[in-house]
């Protein structure tokens, strides 16, 4: 199979079998998602939905949570990974949205990357999710799942390489879909440690499932 079929037709599958897919965090604005992105990071949407309300009451805007000390912000978020660090991105990143962007999330990557807690995963979601851009976020389950499926090459051994690449086989319409379409096969099928190949409806043109699996799927 041609990496050109190969894609076309799993794409094709998701089109048909997921016309919905978003991000499972919740968050009512650019700044929560930013937020909840930030909070995220190697640490389940679950974890950060149970956190996020309480915290976004109580600082819900740019000015509220600029004025909170890292150690305030952080009994909030005590049970997300990293909480110490997290906490001090939160303040610094509220800090400078007023202090450079007036208190409004930025639009254009230069500017996102330079926000603390802020990389290109967190970047890319935020233009993918809140500016509808083409932005394809390559976290743990895109990477394994685009790796997997045979979307990528073994040589794209970073999350820029599995980017770069996706975005030049993935049709613009399709790349901000494309990417919670990889998340959630990631999360719900094709899991870390026990992929649910038997479950797959994927499976006829996966790479994985040509190698791994002994038994022939009809």
């Amino acid at each position: 199979m041609t990496l050109k079929a190969r894609y076309a037709r799993i794409l094709d599958w998701f089109r048909t079998n997921r016309p919905v897919a978003e991000t499972e965090l919740h968050y009512g604005n650019p700044f929560e998602l930013l937020v909840a992105v930030i909070l995220s990071a190697q640490c389940t949407d679950k974890r950060v939905n149970m956190i996020t309300p309480k915290l976004l009451s109580d600082y819900p805007t740019p000015e509220a949570m600029a004025v909170a000390t890292p150690d305030v912000i952080f009994e909030y978020i005590r049970s997300v990974s990293y909480p110490n660090n997290k906490a001090k991105h939160l303040v610094g990143m509220a800090q400078m949205l007023l202090r450079e962007f007036g208190g409004i999330v930025p639009d254009t990557m230069d500017d996102l990357i330079r926000l603390p807690g802020v990389g290109r995963k967190t970047a890319n979601v935020i233009l993918s999710v809140v500016f509808h851009e083409a932005a394809m976020a390559v976290d743990t389950h895109v990477f394994r799942v685009s790796h997997r499926l045979g979307l990528v090459s073994d040589s794209c051994t970073t999350p820029l390489s599995v980017e770069r690449q996706l975005m030049k086989h993935i049709p613009s319409a399709d790349v901000s879909i494309a990417h919670h379409w990889l998340i959630l096969h990631g999360r719900y099928t094709c899991t870390a440690r026990r992929p649910k190949c038997e479950a797959c409806g994927l499976r006829t043109w996966c790479k994985y499932a040509e190698k791994e699996i002994s038994t022939p799927f009809q």
